[in-house]
């Protein structure tokens, strides 16, 4: 019996609404202004890979433990490495990374307005499939623990605002209206409780529960590729390393204390 849907429903769905806050702060901030911004992306990092590698995976090891307990290690370190590759091929066939100087200063100027429409759009599709697998772990984690569910709900969370400033900014850029750039920003989130539906389905229709051992794993090793692949370079690009650093290890301390006091 899966528990807690409404609120994992509900953490998943705010976690993808972040990137309104990116799509807001894209109007009124540069980007080599935000320097909190890197520190935030590294405590999100900290948050992620702390919670995969001493939550997630002995949560996962735990399931499948009480079905397969003589190889259940196997079976997640295998469930590990799968979502590991689910992540390389979200990356391999649909990057999310635009080179924004191509964008805003082309070659041909009069492929500029091209160019900057076509980043938009391309920035927003990719930031919907790369969060699909990101509300599926949302959801996954609050349906065993609320604890875990509210942790991995406000890393992804601020790993999903700087996704809004680069939805919005090449938006807003070429169109010059505020609730367009929101729009494309908001919807670009909301790929999360889709992600999270889906995982719903897949657990009461198709799969046993015992599949939540396995989805938890590869869960883990999405999200730590999220981190070393996306947020760890775009702190770095926002801020330096030192910042970074500064981040992740405050977001492992953070995220350490708060299981410890819960």
């Amino acid at each position: 019996m899966i528990e807690n849907i409404g609120t994992a429903f509900l953490l998943t769905f705010l976690a993808g609404l972040a990137t309104s806050i990116g799509g807001a702060i894209a109007f009124v901030v540069k980007p080599d202004n935000l320097k909190a911004l890197s520190v935030g992306l590294g405590f999100s990092a900290g948050v992620m890979i702390f919670l995969s590698l001493t939550e997630i995976i002995p949560t996962a090891s735990e399931t499948l433990g009480a079905y397969f307990p003589n190889s259940k290690d196997w079976l997640v370190y295998a469930s590990f490495i799968i979502g590991i590759v689910v992540a390389v091929l979200i990356d391999y066939f649909l990057p999310d990374h635009i080179d924004q100087e191509e964008v805003l200063h082309p070659d041909d100027p009069c492929q500029h307005h091209h160019k900057i429409k076509k980043a938009g759009l391309f920035t927003a599709i990719a930031i919907c499939v790369h969060n699909f697998p990101e509300g599926m772990a949302t959801f996954l984690s609050a349906t065993q623990s609320l604890q875990l569910g509210v942790s991995v709900a406000i890393a992804i969370a601020i790993h999903n605002i700087p996704e809004g400033i680069a939805v919005a900014m090449p938006i807003y850029h070429i169109t010059g209206k505020k609730r367009y750039a929101m729009l494309y920003a908001s919807l670009s989130g909301l790929t999360e409780p889709l992600g999270a539906f889906i995982g719903l389905f897949l657990l009461q229709f198709l799969f046993p529960q015992m599949f939540v051992g396995f989805l938890m794993a590869a869960v883990a090793g999405i999200m730590i590729y999220i981190s070393f692949d996306t947020l760890l370079p775009l702190a770095k690009e926002y801020g330096d390393w030192h910042l970074s650093m500064i981040g992740i290890v405050t977001g492992m301390l953070f995220i350490w204390l708060s299981l410890l006091l819960l």
